[in-house]
């Protein structure tokens, strides 16, 4: 993600294929990316007609996501020291495997405490996954475009988020909720295919080559970026995991899918904007989507009773969200150098820790001081990711990036 020079001379077409992206490649990334995500949302969309399958509460079922996040938060690190040896196409195949399996067991069982276990395993094969897709994607780009193939790998982390839930209720409506996870095993079986055909197989890390989790949090920059992710991340879900209270209560409640609707176009064009200008401007991005964020947030907690606002603070909130993952792992790459693998699978692990933190901290929120209470308390720590985001200017957020 360093700055390159601008050469005035027409580069030969043998140059221009050297500096272009692999995009088929990328493409596969994008989607193992995007499976993921959207086999941790699929339940959010379909508790109630689970729930009665599995014969518990809505709440409980619920917890199908919670785990999810944990198991993905508990396995990044040691997972992807396990298989820090082995060709990283190989890696990814045997996480989309899982993903495809489990999501056809899921859809089979009818136990709540097998499916429990199910969705466990299914966590684990996303805590492969992602720590895999940044130094992926920066190992194909060539120099000075890593930036820009990161934020391509990773936008199927936003982009499932924001579909995750409506195209679960849909496929729920046409065929039942077991319908949404047979698809979403089908969805992951075709990205193995295009993977296989389209990701060279590179090599793992040497064992010489690793850092301990330890060595990598001593490195300047890095446990700044870390505290800006989670607060940023537990912040965004204790909003994301209940939209549909939250405009229940701004009286919005039969305009949700065209509010989700508003934040998955926005966040698809942050992807696209942000793409274009991290390798130069991460500091300039990051500072900005922590910002607007909490502008957003803010309107939504003063404005409730305006929908034209909510949807305007809602499309906001999708377009500084998009590429944040994006942003904050690409950031710990930069600060880590050589152990940024490492660097990734902590990434990660706050990452979903912050979603299984955000959608605990929110439901208690809502039970103990209302629906109200999740605006200003997702605003109190985006003001504090903002400040820590603006004050790591040295290492973290460097003013150079």
């Amino acid at each position: 993600m360093s700055r390159t020079s601008t050469e005035s001379v027409t580069p030969t077409p043998a140059v221009a294929r050297r500096h272009r992206l692999p995009g088929k490649a990328l493409l596969g990334l994008f989607l193992a990316g995007f499976v993921s995500i959207l086999t941790e949302c699929l339940p959010a969309g379909l508790l109630p007609e689970m729930s009665r399958t599995l014969d518990t509460s809505v709440s409980l079922t619920g917890q199908t996501v919670t785990l999810y996040a944990l198991a993905t938060a508990l396995g990044a690190i040691p997972l992807a020291r396990a298989t820090n040896k082995m060709p990283r196409k190989h890696v990814l195949q045997l996480a989309l495997g899982v993903v495809a399996v489990t999501n056809t067991l899921t859809a089979l069982s009818d136990d709540y405490l097998l499916t429990l276990v199910i969705r466990f395993v299914a966590g684990l094969g996303t805590g492969l996954i992602w720590p895999l897709l940044g130094g992926y994607a920066a190992r194909l780009a060539p120099a000075g475009r890593q930036g820009r193939a990161i934020a391509i790998a990773l936008a199927g982390t936003p982009i499932g988020l924001a579909l995750g839930i409506p195209v679960g209720t849909w496929l729920s409506g046409l065929g039942g909720w077991q319908l949404a996870f047979h698809a979403s095993a089908v969805a992951t079986i075709a990205t193995m295919a295009w993977a296989m055909a389209t990701l060279p197989n590179l090599p793992g890390r040497p064992a010489e080559a690793r850092f301990t989790i330890s060595q990598a949090l001593v490195i300047p920059g890095l446990r700044t970026i870390l505290f800006a992710l989670a607060a940023y991340m537990v912040a965004h879900n204790i909003l994301y995991t209940y939209i549909t209270d939250f405009l229940s209560h701004a009286g919005m409640a039969g305009q949700t899918g065209w509010v989700l609707f508003a934040f998955g176009v926005t966040s698809v064009l942050s992807v696209l904007v942000v793409g274009t200008h991290i390798d130069r401007h991460l500091r300039k991005l990051a500072v900005g989507s922590t910002a607007v964020f909490a502008a957003s947030v803010l309107v939504l907690a003063l404005f409730t009773n305006a929908p034209v606002l909510v949807y305007v603070a809602v499309a906001a909130w999708g377009f500084a969200f998009g590429s944040s993952p994006s942003l904050f792992i690409g950031a710990a790459i930069n600060a880590t150098g050589d152990a940024a693998d490492v660097a990734q699978s902590v990434t990660i692990t706050v990452f979903s820790a912050s979603i299984a933190v955000g959608g605990l901290t929110g439901g208690l929120l809502i039970s103990g001081l209302g629906t109200a209470s999740i605006t200003w308390a997702a605003l109190a720590l985006l003001i504090a990711a903002a400040a820590t985001v603006i004050g790591g200017r040295k290492h973290a957020f460097p003013r150079n990036s």
